[in-house]
């Protein structure tokens, strides 16, 4: 599979109706702390939208959601790992892409046979407290050799100026999310991205 190389990923719903149909090909819904009902209905929104404007959606943790509103991509992180029912998700060819943060992580991903692999912080990250330090160019580098044809998705503190020196490294896509979060106009910084991924799209 290959990845496009700008990976947006969103808190609402209402951002990915707001930042996809400016040309986002591959973002992630990442919802937190809502109830089941609520994750759903927004799920089910995105889904719907991100078909009409051919965007590939990834629904992050909520993998039985995910699975019965017939999405076709997940995000797992190490937890969401122990429960999720791998077996279901690939009899219903759902791809599942998974967070590593150390070699153990990384081994322990590579054996599910992922759509792809993801590494952070690669960068220091605003976003939030994360018991790993920030992990390098040089860890991505050692990370692509191990994974091979597998996807590298590159996390956490990454911003168009460090784009060329993630890619040498060996990333296929980084994910964004603070640098357009918190960008004083995030349409503008999301049409920026698109602009500066070009090269590798």
């Amino acid at each position: 599979m290959k990845l496009d190389p700008f990976y947006l990923i969103v808190g609402h719903v209402s951002q990915i109706e707001l930042l996809v149909p400016h040309g986002v090909r591959l973002v992630q819904l990442r919802i937190k702390d809502q109830p089941d009902a609520e994750i759903r209905r927004q799920i089910r929104r995105a889904r719907d939208f991100c078909a009409v404007h051919r965007a590939q959606l990834v629904i992050n943790d909520h993998w039985q959601a995910a699975l019965d509103l017939n999405c076709s991509f997940v995000h797992l992180g190490q937890e969401d790992m122990d429960s999720a029912d791998f077996a279901a998700l690939r009899r219903a060819g759902i791809a599942v892409g998974l967070s590593t943060h150390d070699e153990a992580e990384l081994e322990r991903a590579l054996s599910f046979d992922p759509a792809y692999v993801a590494l952070g912080p690669v960068y220091p990250t605003l976003l939030k407290k994360m018991p790993w330090g920030p992990q390098g160019l040089d860890r991505v580098t050692d990370w692509k050799r191990a994974a091979g044809d597998v996807p590298l998705v590159g996390i956490g503190g990454l911003t168009t100026e460090r784009l060329p020196g993630l890619f040498a490294a060996g990333a296929d896509s980084a994910a964004v999310v603070t640098d357009i979060a918190q960008a004083p106009d995030p349409e503008a910084r999301c049409c920026d991205w698109i602009r500066a991924t070009e090269a590798w799209r």
